[in-house]
């Protein structure tokens, strides 16, 4: 996978062939940062990195705000839509888990706090393009 990479895609087996390839870049201490629309399936490429992982569980973390996954790759999952100021962030431990050097981080909805956020990053963005069409664009930062 080079980057900056983009692509258009119509099937969810596409997104889950994207997110098995990029999953192989991945190493402890990495943030991943996605964006998109409501309903684009940032979730749902969550979960299909974490299944190359063999992690099964994963769910949104829209109510919780944060999900710990663990297998042979620790995983923390954050959601930022519901959060409503930056101190909510502080208070959950958010840097903690940003500079814990043995987990990969993910985190939906990150432009809403992009000023708390490592630059060196990964950012996917997952856009519709029409009905039956996404686009996934993927910037390494740093």
């Amino acid at each position: 996978m080079k980057f900056p990479f983009h692509k258009k895609i119509k099937t969810e087996s596409e997104t889950v062939e994207i997110a098995e390839e990029f999953s192989k870049l991945l190493v402890p201490g990495e943030i991943v940062l996605l964006n998109g629309d409501l309903g684009s399936g940032k979730t749902f490429f969550v979960k299909s990195v974490c299944s190359h992982y063999g992690i099964l569980n994963v769910s949104s973390p829209s109510f919780s705000i944060v999900n710990e996954y663990q297998s042979d790759k620790n995983i923390i999952h954050f959601d930022f839509y519901r959060v409503k100021k930056i101190e909510e962030l502080y208070d959950i431990g958010f840097e903690d888990y940003a500079m814990n050097s043995e987990t990969i981080v993910f985190i939906e909805w990150s432009n809403m706090f992009m000023e708390i956020l490592p630059k060196k990053n990964y950012e996917i963005e997952i856009k519709f393009t029409n009905n039956s069409e996404r686009e996934i664009s993927i910037v390494k930062h740093g």
